[in-house]
């Protein structure tokens, strides 16, 4: 049903990656959670681990927006179905204002996402070692697209009273609103190591006075009542939010299988930590009944585990941990070699390996992992290159890579995807009975059907696995 959904809301960018958007984003949200809002928090691209800090700031589930990844006529829908009952969004962008998917325009940008959203922009400005330019600056990225409507600025890592008043003057020639300036805090930093920020989960305690240091530089450093302006400001949005019944049932066409609602076990904790929340909801409305665990912490599968989803995270930093739990290991073993589905991506295809630096996984996959110094990020678009229990030969995705590891093989006798851009084609995964392990990450609100064949396959509770 097509709705007006009027909701405020801004866009959190910077000129360039490194600027201060999680800072900022983050900050914003909790500050105006502890104003008693309720908060939207959603961020552009594929990141999963900006989400989980956001998850924190606002108290709901932080949510991915990526053009390329679920096309852009899901931006919409997908956010109008993450901010429902919420009195403010808050955006967080990727990289650059202007930066996307690369030789592919805007698509995937931040910019993209907020002419979608018709949204405000709120550009972050690394302010240091500049003062006057910081207005050509600031008037390139304003002017570069009309469509793209920037509201103001905030200065971050601003070094005194005088710098600031440079910027501030520089800033007003140019006819841009400063809506904050920030000073360097380092307790509001947050750790990072080979792949970005560690994940909330791997340093609960830590990250929640890291939330609370940006809510309180946010706090005091910007003009929130200004921002709140901005954000209402936004004009009203038309269309439908996107539903998970009624994408399965446009998507597969078939209503979830009659009789007990399987149970499908999702792997979380330290050790794997990149999900999307529209996962969960979609499994649920296919039929399932969607319960976490742990492979660091639990020696068993949750009872009647008929179907098992292992997502992405830093399995290489807890290989020891992972292997010292047999028990959960022969578990995890014991229900692929039954047939029951199992769909594992990147830190999931590497647990599922015989080994992972030489520290013995769960041996479901004939193959050896280990870390290297490469970095492999991007974008891949790929081709089910025969049925799987995530979908029929033929099916198209689009995907994201991103792990500093390397498998040996990269695919099975049966790949999991062929991968036709960028580079030339080539396979990659494993694609064995119910078995589906890939490097990709795929966002299943543009796959549907991903969800609807796995709870379809998955063992009813009360029957032999």
């Amino acid at each position: 049903m097509v709705r007006t959904l009027r909701i405020p809301r801004l866009v959190v960018a910077a000129p360039s990656s490194g600027s201060g958007k999680t800072t900022v984003a983050t900050g914003l949200m909790a500050a105006f959670t502890a104003r008693g809002l309720t908060v939207s928090p959603h961020k552009g691209g594929p990141d999963y681990i900006d989400p989980g800090y956001h998850a924190l700031a606002a108290g709901r589930p932080g949510r991915n927006l990526d053009a390329y990844l679920c096309g852009t006529e899901l931006l919409g829908p997908l956010f109008a179905h993450g901010a429902a009952g919420a009195d403010l969004a808050v955006v967080e962008g990727v990289m650059g204002l202007y930066d996307g998917a690369a030789g592919q325009g805007e698509l995937a940008s931040t910019a993209q996402l907020a002419k979608a959203l018709r949204a405000p922009v709120v550009l972050v400005v690394d302010g240091s070692s500049q003062s006057r330019s910081v207005a050509a600056l600031v008037h390139g990225f304003a002017s570069w697209d009309p469509e793209v409507r920037i509201g103001g600025v905030i200065l971050n890592k601003v070094g005194s009273d005088r710098h600031e008043e440079l910027l501030r003057e520089a800033l007003a020639e140019a006819g841009v609103d400063v809506l904050g300036v920030l000073r360097r805090t380092p307790q509001a930093a947050t750790p990072s190591r080979h792949l970005g920020l560690v994940p909330v989960a791997e340093r609960e305690p830590d990250a929640v006075a890291a939330v609370a240091a940006m809510a309180e530089q946010v706090r005091a450093g910007c003009d929130l009542d200004a921002l709140w302006a901005l954000a209402r400001s936004a004009p009203p949005l038309t269309g439908a939010p996107w539903d998970p019944a009624e994408a399965l049932a446009a998507g597969a066409g078939t209503p979830p299988p009659a009789g007990p609602r399987p149970v499908v076990a999702v792997a979380g904790g330290a050790a794997f930590t990149f999900s999307y929340a529209e996962h969960a909801e979609l499994l649920t409305a296919a039929g399932a009944d969607v319960v976490p665990f742990d492979p660091l912490r639990d020696e068993r599968l949750p009872e009647s585990t008929g179907a098992l989803v292992i997502g992405g995270g830093f399995p290489e930093v807890y290989a020891p941990e992972l292997s010292a739990n047999a028990a959960l290991r022969a578990e995890v073993a014991a229900l692929a070699a039954a047939g029951a589905p199992v769909a594992a991506e990147c830190a999931g295809l590497l647990y599922l390996a015989r080994e992972l630096d030489g520290a013995p996984m769960c041996g479901v996959l004939d193959a050896s992992a280990r870390m290297t110094e490469r970095l492999t990020l991007g974008y891949r678009d790929a081709v089910a290159v025969a049925d799987s229990v995530l979908a029929p030969a033929g099916t198209r995705v689009s995907g994201h890579e991103f792990h500093r590891t390397r498998l040996e093989p990269g695919a099975g006798t049966d790949p999991a995807w062929g991968v036709v851009r960028p580079g030339p084609p080539r396979t990659e995964g494993f694609a064995q009975g119910g078995v589906h392990a890939s490097y990709l990450h795929v966002h299943w609100a543009a796959l549907p059907t991903a969800a609807a064949r796995l709870v379809a396959r998955a063992v009813r509770p009360g029957a032999a696995v």
